[in-house]
């Protein structure tokens, strides 16, 4: 990793104005990262905007007092796409995760780098700082921030990534979370990351509508294949009674997992446009291979897909009839 992050510290010195940007429905570990780097760039006196696809989820707001994140708006942004010197996708290595910022991207004449953690990178960036066996992309960001400067992580850097690594372990109990992870986060820590309040203002400050769409999704358990899958559903109606959006999905199908002997836990959301499938397993079991099965993707024990023109119930049976093949 040291060769990438010395041609990621050689493209920060020479390049003036960046642009960063993270998948759709952007994460704590996508926005932790871009803010953390974003940060990092602007203390270097760069010239550095933060554009998402997606707007930012309301539990994730704190990270706009970090560093202001924007929605990208063709009309507002597409000269300052356009004009960037350097384009960092981070957490994202699929340029269709960017949606209508794919097409900008593609007309960029920027130096383009990928910096994740996921697998089945595709071809678009011209350097990728890949890292398969990172908990979370904000743990590559922390070891390239070390490497170019070990001072230069600074309390509001270590909250944004000490949130991008906690939320990508799933408070530290995902399988890849290792001793390693917990050196992290401890530095973090003395860097003056505060867990309490990053734990609170993430987990513990949703609307009571969320937890009336929770009831609904709670209400819709369903166990399958003697008990080793479990599923929940949201509907459209879910959303409309309940006042909610699919950013209040988050986190929800980590419930099914809750339930004794559940091996592979499954979540199915109808979106406007298409089914969103969430995937979730224990152990060993890798789920992004049921993921791919419907066209998405993700890591070995948490993946997501969207399946279109296909009705819910469709999707419901073809996704829980293979998933028995991964629940043996």
């Amino acid at each position: 990793m040291n060769a990438l992050f010395a041609t990621c510290k050689e493209v920060f010195e020479t390049k003036q104005t960046f642009v960063l940007t993270t998948h759709i429905n952007p994460d704590g570990d996508a926005l932790g990262s871009e803010v953390a780097l974003a940060l990092y760039l602007k203390s270097r006196g760069k010239t550095v905007s933060v554009i998402n696809q997606s707007e930012t989820p309301a539990y994730f707001e704190f990270m706009n007092a970090l560093f202001p994140i924007d929605t990208f708006d063709p009309v507002k942004h597409i000269r300052t796409i356009a004009e960037a010197e350097a384009f960092i996708a981070l957490d994202s290595n699929s340029p269709r995760r960017f949606q209508a910022l794919e097409a900008a991207l593609s007309r960029s004449s920027a130096y383009k780098i990928c910096i994740d953690h996921h697998l089945d990178r595709e071809p678009f960036a011209d350097l990728y700082v890949i890292d398969e066996s990172a908990t979370a992309t904000g743990e590559i960001i922390f070891n390239l921030l070390k490497f170019l400067d070990s001072k230069s992580i600074t309390a509001p850097i270590a909250e944004a990534l000490y949130a991008a690594i906690m939320t990508d372990t799933g408070s530290f109990r995902f399988p890849k979370t290792d001793p390693e992870t917990h050196r992290t986060t401890a530095e973090l820590l003395e860097r003056g990351a505060d867990p309490a309040k990053i734990y609170q203002m993430i987990f513990e400050e949703g609307s009571a509508n969320r937890l009336k769409l929770l009831g609904r999704a709670l209400d819709s358990l369903a166990l399958w294949h003697n008990g080793a899958v479990a599923s929940l559903t949201l509907r459209r109606a879910d959303f409309t009674d309940t006042g909610t959006s699919e950013e209040d999905t988050d986190n929800m199908i980590n419930y099914t997992l809750s339930v004794g002997g559940v091996k592979v836990g499954l979540m199915f959301t109808e979106m406007e446009n298409c089914i969103k499938v969430s995937f979730r397993s224990k152990g060993t079991i890798p789920i992004n291979q049921l993921a791919k099965e419907f066209g998405g993707n993700g890591h070995m024990n948490a993946a997501g897909a969207r399946v279109f023109d296909t009705p819910l119930g469709d999707v419901v049976t073809r996704v829980v009839a293979r998933a028995a093949a991964y629940a043996r």
